[in-house]
């Protein structure tokens, strides 16, 4: 229970060393007595020193000798640009402030990130570039780890991949890059799209990728072999993912794939880091992360069958629909 207990302050204290610039501090300067590091950092030394020392007791930065402290291979992922941990901890500390809303929402239900951040997670994102930049570079990091899912499928040469939700179009990119005889249709709102088309031209893709707007609530592009849609439905609870799904089903042709990159909650009392993000789901957005049967549930509910289940990857086509004899 105390290993659960002290969880946030151990959120809060990577947040503040991010905050502080720590990690880059000491990359720079190398192992660093308190006071000097205070002083760079603009933090005080006592605060400061007590954070470093409670760090280093889980291998985030080391004291090299009393009162002189140094990265490790853990804190040096804290420096901006060193990966997406740094972004990481921006974010969901951007998140955890909502956390306090859980009492009242286990009760209601309402959202919880409007009771702290006084507009919706995307009104505040647009109301906070900075975070918003950050938020963008973490989920592109993502899309790129995400890519690899789709690109080991078997792929029919020629066939077009409507990127639902796609955003700035670096998942589809990407994929497009590794399978050659593909073409592409990145969806998304006409404020998210412009940058899709950037970076398409940018990729040299601009004959075999077009850009979409549209919400997927509305309807959906129509005539897609296939249709992605990677880290989307989780934003939502079921009442609007099965309206974003209805709208695929339209739109899609009876030999379309449908290829949901999402991750599928462990059954039992097994320890899943889905479970975890699950809460989170709820608190940014009221959304939620599935297990293999709440997905067949949803996907059968709104004219799918599911074909194969893995970890991070849910396929389906469309249910055929039965003649009278």
């Amino acid at each position: 229970l105390w290993r659960l207990v002290r969880g946030p302050l151990a959120s809060w204290a990577l947040f503040t060393m991010v905050d502080l610039g720590v990690a880059d501090a000491l990359a720079a300067r190398g192992p660093t007595p308190v006071e000097e590091l205070a002083q760079q950092t603009g933090a005080d030394a006592g605060v400061l020193k007590r954070l470093l020392r409670t760090l280093a007791t889980e291998g985030v930065f080391k004291e090299k000798e009393p009162g002189t402290f140094a990265n490790t291979a853990s804190s040096e992922l804290l420096c901006r640009g060193a990966g997406p941990w740094c972004d990481a901890i921006v974010v969901y500390g951007s998140v955890y402030r909502a956390l306090a809303e859980l009492p009242r929402a286990a009760r209601t239900r309402e959202p919880m990130f409007e009771g702290v951040g006084g507009a919706d997670w995307w009104t505040f994102l647009e109301r906070n570039p900075a975070l918003g930049e950050t938020f963008n570079r973490l989920m592109q990091a993502g899309a790129q780890g995400r890519v690899g899912l789709l690109a080991g499928l078997e792929w029919r040469e020629g066939a077009t991949v409507v990127d639902v939700g796609g955003g700035n179009g670096t998942l589809l990119i990407e994929l497009l890059q590794r399978r050659p005889t593909l073409c592409g249709v990145v969806f998304d709102l006409p404020e998210v799209v412009r940058e899709a088309e950037q970076r398409i031209d940018a990729a040299g893709l601009g004959e075999r990728c077009r850009v979409v707007a549209g919400s997927f609530f509305d309807g959906v592009p129509p005539d897609g072999d296939a249709y992605v849609l990677a880290k989307v439905l989780h934003d939502w609870d079921d009442e609007p993912a099965a309206r974003i799904l209805r709208s695929v089903r339209v739109a899609a042709p009876a030999h379309a794939r449908i290829l949901v990159v999402d991750a599928v909650v462990s059954p039992g009392n097994e320890p899943d880091d889905a479970k975890w993000t699950d809460l989170v789901m709820l608190a940014l957005v009221n959304g939620r992360e599935r297990s293999e049967h709440e997905w067949r549930s949803l996907l059968a509910s709104t004219g799918f069958e599911v074909e194969r289940v893995s970890d991070q990857l849910v396929e389906a086509s469309p249910a055929k629909v039965s003649t009278p004899g």
